[in-house]
């Protein structure tokens, strides 16, 4: 008996945080006229599952889904243009077929034949625009720890209360005079915990300027963790802002990583933390940087992170001046890659309810699809303590203008000096790739460190592929897990 046809997908996609700029989603896409001419979207990338199913990404939409046999093999009537009214001809099917292509439709794997030719598939392309417009607030640069991968001198130095509320100003002016719907900001350092007061004001300075014009406003303290008391926890909850903190590893592996400025170790503080949020009710999401150091520990942090039911994004390593050093952490491909599949044992072991595509692999985003690596050069903002304007945090030391600026982003978009964020359709290496909608050719910082150019494919190329598959069959075996659950998974069974 040939199985009734099934979809599942994601109800909503769930950004992950992390510390960088990230990737604009898309805007969804509704189908079925019956005259149109529809054509399978060019581009899907695809991944067979057990009991004959597949996983597919769509460069036309956010977020993976799952199709049986009967359902693919509909979707393969539109492999060439076809008519709707033509590609549906047995009536007594007729309005079920045409529901699941609606659904094809919306999930973008259809598309009417005149926009096929579009290869724009993100906010930012083909006249839309970003909605939220980001920014990092490096509060202070002082921190009592000394990651070895850090890029900061850790001068002592704070940002002031002035400061602080003429750069959320800057911000909120760049947002309204280029029509951002969202502000978003991201309390920073060093260790932003030890302005957890600052942190305060600035809230409320922010959320009177988010009222005020009507825009939406969302907020994140990136942490260590190690300073972290349950009356902050309390505090951030009430105030509906979220907390990131990072953790590389179990024990000895992120001990290795973020010692204190003594040298000793930090993970027994970071994870008593961790745990004193969730009995709090305050859920972190939790930053892996992962380098050739750590990278044999992942499966154990994996096991940790799941049993917490965290949120969690995995990081490669950026070297940087301060950090060139540190030989053993640059990333050995084999190293890297034996890892990242060893910890994704273990999520498929534990398949959690939360989808994790966003941050599964470093700055390759596979729940968005995307041309542009992140948001420098477009939606982003870095103020330093002193209130000067960076492309990225990494860069913060280089600034392009400074929070007096009338519209600071449009002197960012204008530069031509900094960091180059450009297409992956510009990229040398990357424009025939199947991956190029999510991964997006890799970070240009790390890029042009190992090339000298930012037109070019990320030098993590070979890791990146190794990984994408794996981690959408392990995002199509999520969908099947909890195919029953309305509140995980979407489901039409036709």
């Amino acid at each position: 008996m040939t199985p009734k046809p099934l979809i599942l997908w994601n109800p909503k996609i769930i950004q992950e945080e992390e510390d960088c700029a990230c990737a604009s989603a898309i805007a969804p896409r509704t189908g079925g006229r019956f005259s149109t001419v529809w054509q399978k979207t060019k581009g899907l990338v695809s991944f067979p599952l057990p009991f004959g199913h597949k996983v597919y990404l769509s460069p036309q939409q956010n977020g993976a889904a799952v199709l049986n046999d009967s359902t693919d093999t509909l979707l393969n009537t539109f492999v060439h243009p076809v008519v709707l009214k033509n590609a549906l001809p047995r009536q007594e099917i007729y309005s079920r077929d045409l529901n699941l292509v609606n659904q094809f439709a919306s999930l973008g794997f259809l598309v009417p034949v005149e926009e096929d030719d579009c290869s724009c598939a993100t906010e930012g392309d083909c006249g839309n625009s970003p909605a939220t417009l980001t920014s990092w607030l490096h509060l202070t640069d002082r921190c009592n720890l000394r990651c070895d991968y850090c890029y900061l001198p850790h001068v002592r130095e704070d940002m002031s209360s002035e400061t602080g509320r003429a750069a959320i100003g800057a911000i909120f002016r760049s947002a309204i005079a280029n029509g951002f719907k969202q502000v978003k900001l991201k309390y920073a350092g060093g260790e932003p915990l030890l302005r957890f007061p600052l942190i305060l004001e600035l809230h409320g300075y922010a959320q009177r300027l988010a009222d005020e014009h009507g825009l939406l406003l969302e907020e994140v303290v990136l942490s260590n963790g190690t300073l972290l008391t349950a009356e902050m926890v309390e505090t951030l909850k009430s105030l509906g802002v979220r907390l990131m903190i990072s953790l590389d590893g179990f024990g000895a592996y992120h001990d290795s990583h973020r010692p204190y400025a003594g040298g000793r170790g930090s993970f027994a503080d970071v994870a008593e933390s961790i745990d004193l949020a969730l009995a709090h009710g305050l859920t972190p999401n939790i930053s892996v940087t992962v380098s050739s150091r750590t990278a044999e520990g992942l499966p154990e942090i994996m096991k940790w992170i799941l049993e917490r039911e965290l949120p969690f994004s995995l990081n490669f390593y950026r070297e940087n001046e301060l950090s060139v050093s540190h030989e053993d952490m640059r990333l050995d491909e084999q190293k890297i890659i034996q890892g990242m599949l060893a910890a994704f044992k273990v999520i498929e072991e534990n398949l959690p309810r939360r989808p994790f595509l966003g941050g599964i692999i470093d700055r390759a985003n596979l729940s968005v699809s995307h041309t542009h690596t992140c948001g420098v050069g477009q939606n982003y903002l870095v103020f330093d303590q002193n209130g000067q304007v960076a492309k990225c945090q990494m860069h913060i030391g280089k600034p392009i203008t400074d929070m007096h600026v009338a519209d600071p982003l449009a002197v960012i978009r204008a530069d031509q000096a900094g960091i180059q964020n450009i297409s992956v359709e510009e990229k040398e290496g990357c424009k025939s790739c199947e991956w190029k909608h999510w991964c997006a050719g890799g970070c240009p910082l790390t890029t042009y460190r190992a090339t000298g150019r930012y037109d070019v494919k990320s030098p993590n190329c070979n890791i990146y592929k190794a990984l994408f598959p794996e981690a959408l069959r392990l995002e199509g075996l999520r969908l099947l897990k909890y195919q029953d659950d309305p509140e995980v998974v979407q489901k039409i069974v036709a």
